[in-house]
């Protein structure tokens, strides 16, 4: 499996200026590529092909016009017409139905708040026996090490985001020796606003509400930056300052998924949760607290970690009742409203709690054996998974179910 460390770095200010001429031909780079593919769809020519448009590039490099394209590693420009080629392909297969739909590539601007380069191994990076970065035209980038790398990283990515930081992403191959002992406990997790996530051995865990405790602050940057004149100094530093509040929030946001997502999958075996609809609730009044939760990236550090662990993970359709049904007897007693929050069964008479109850469902419809109080049991019949492209009323008939996979990279 492929994986992706990130370090924070230090540049100093000529590698700082470095850093930014590499980000601009990097740009400018995809920018000539992309107009000439642009130019040659609108005239009704054929595409152009990626030997071309490299051919391009090197020609550019000899002309007073782009000379200084020259300043820069040749493979950073490379890289560039490879991420270009990637956002033609994701556009195509967006078309075709292979993946979901992304719009055409379009061109980067210098005022993006999010600017990278790539060095392949072949560009001559390397890290020093001091613990720097060397990067090629550029020099030895200070680089504060949270933790060793597995294994030799094959590529190195600087990243310069909206808030001014500087960052090293490596990819790195992880081997088979992380698979964690094998543990008893399986789990199902019923996300939620109130309760970020309610565990089906009835375990409650509060959501941190990250966005919500971190308005005030934002409000006020936010009013600060409205008041700068536009193309001023000030405007610039406010914006910044608007950037890094955001930063910090998302920041802790991700730590805490982190810090859950981990505890999960080492206490145990199998996981599963329920495919929501996170696209069709963040067009709800709700939208705000939805975005706050995060639900996607959780779900999305549980699978990768899952497959790198060697533990279980799945995912239910997102129309099963999980809701409606009593996990003790199974009966369906249809839809509640949202402020009943327990209920007895009328057929066998037990009192649920409405997020246990779910959390309990959710390993049941994945075949796991699991009770509210945690212990086994025979899972019974379990249910075709359904996928729902978009959001519906309704549910719609579907032929075919969907195996839950990973992609990290």
């Amino acid at each position: 499996m492929q994986l992706r460390y990130s370090f924070r770095v230090y540049p100093n200010g000529p590698q700082c200026s470095a850093l930014a001429r590499a980000f601009g031909c990097a740009r400018v780079a995809f920018n000539d590529a992309l107009r000439v593919r642009e130019t040659a769809r609108v005239a009704g020519l054929p595409f152009v092909t990626s030997a071309e448009l490299s051919k391009n590039l090197t020609a550019a490099k000899k002309t007073p016009e782009r000379a200084w394209l020259a300043e820069v590693s040749s493979v950073i420009l490379q890289q560039s017409l490879r991420d270009l080629d990637t956002a033609y392909r994701n556009f195509f297969d967006g078309l075709k139905g292979e993946r979901p739909r992304v719009g055409a590539p379009r061109f980067k601007s210098r005022k993006d708040n999010r600017h990278t380069i790539r060095f392949t191994a072949n560009a001559g990076w390397k890290i020093t026996d001091g613990g720097k970065l060397r990067l090629p035209k550029i020099g030895d980038i200070t680089v504060k090490w949270s933790r060793a790398l597995p294994s030799v990283p094959s590529t190195v990515t600087v990243v310069k985001d909206a808030a001014g930081r500087y960052y090293a992403s490596f990819v790195v191959e992880t081997g088979t020796d992380e698979t964690l002992p094998a543990v008893a406990p399986v789990v199902g997790i019923d996300l939620g606003l109130t309760h970020f996530a309610i565990l089906s051995d009835g375990t409650k865990i509060d959501s941190p509400r990250f966005l919500r405790r971190a308005e005030k602050k934002l409000k006020k940057a936010q009013r600060d930056l409205s008041r700068k004149a536009k193309g001023s100094a000030n405007r610039a530093k406010a914006r910044v300052k608007v950037a890094r509040a955001h930063a910090r929030t998302a920041d802790a946001r991700r730590e805490f998924h982190h810090q859950l997502s981990t505890k999960i999958i080492r206490e145990n075996q199998a996981v599963a949760v329920e495919d929501l609809a996170v696209k069709g609730l963040a067009r709800t009044r709700m939208a705000k607290s939805v975005h706050d939760a995060g639900w996607s990236q959780f779900v999305t550090m549980l699978e990768y970690k899952a497959a790198r662990y060697g533990r279980t993970f799945l995912r239910i359709g997102r129309f099963e009742p999980t809701s409606q049904v009593c996990s003790q007897c199974g009966v369906k007693d249809g839809p509640k409203p949202l402020n009943v929050r327990t209920w007895t069964c009328a057929a066998c008479g037990t009192v649920l709690d409405r997020d246990t109850n779910a959390a309990v469902n959710v390993a049941k419809a994945a075949g796991l054996a699991v009770t509210a109080c945690g212990a086994r049991v025979r899972p019974g019949l379990v249910p075709a998974q359904r996928e729902e492209a978009g959001t519906h009323p309704k549910p719609q008939p579907v032929t075919t179910g969907r195996q839950a996979g990973i992609s990290v990279l």
